[in-house]
C-alpha cells in the first residue's frame, strides 16, 4: 500500500491502527485486536480532504478475532466477534474498493520474526470466509492482489484505473 501511496501523491493512507496503540503487546489477544478494529472502523466513517488507502481494514481484524475463536483462543473475550461483525458490516459500507493481499508461498511480503505463523494462516482462511459470509463482493469490488511488490502495485493501479474516477477509500 505504501507503494501506491508514494507514487500517488494525491492518495493518503492510513497507517495500520496497531501504530495508535499505546503499550500494546507484541502478540495481542482478542481484546487487542477489537480496539485495532474500532480504530479501523471509526476512521473510514471520518470525512476525508483527499482519497485514501488504509493498510488494514476492519475486516482484517474481525478476521483475527474469528481466527483466535477457530484456534479456541479467544478466552473471555470471545463476544468480541459479535459486536465486531456488526461494527465491521457498518464501517465497511463506507469502502468503495475492497483489496485482498492472501497470504501466499510465491508472493515476497516479509513476515516479522514476531509473527504467531498459526495466528496469521488462521486469520488468511477467516478473512476470505467472511469475505464472502458478508457478501462484499455483492456491494463494492473486491480486487485479489498477489505477486511481487511491483506486480501488486500494477494490478492495484489497474483496477483504480478500470473502476474508474469517484473512488474515496480504498481498503
Amino acid at each position: 500500500m505504501s507503494d501506491f501511496t508514494m507514487s500517488h501523491r494525491g492518495w493518503a493512507m492510513l497507517p495500520d491502527p496497531f501504530e495508535y496503540l499505546d503499550g500494546a503487546e507484541q502478540n495481542p489477544g482478542a481484546s487487542v485486536f477489537f480496539q485495532q478494529l474500532q480504530i479501523a472502523a471509526d476512521r473510514l466513517s471520518e470525512p476525508m480532504t483527499k482519497p485514501v488507502i488504509a493498510e488494514r481494514c476492519p475486516l482484517d481484524f474481525l478476521a483475527y478475532l474469528h481466527a483466535l475463536d477457530v484456534l479456541g483462543r479467544s478466552g473471555a473475550s470471545a463476544g468480541l466477534f459479535e459486536r465486531g461483525y456488526e461494527l465491521t458490516t457498518q464501517a465497511m459500507t463506507n469502502v468503495d474498493l475492497l483489496i485482498l493481499l492472501p497470504l501466499s508461498g510465491t508472493d515476497s511480503i516479509d513476515i516479522g520474526a514476531d509473527e504467531v505463523l498459526e495466528l496469521r494462516d488462521a486469520m488468511n482462511e477467516s478473512l476470505l470466509e467472511l469475505v464472502d459470509e458478508l457478501d462484499l463482493a455483492e456491494r463494492r469490488p473486491v480486487v485479489e492482489v498477489t505477486g511481487n511488490r511491483a506486480q501488486r502495485l500494477a494490478r492495484l493501479e489497474g483496477a483504480i484505473r478500470d473502476l474508474g474516477q469517484g473512488l474515496t477509500n480504498l481498503v
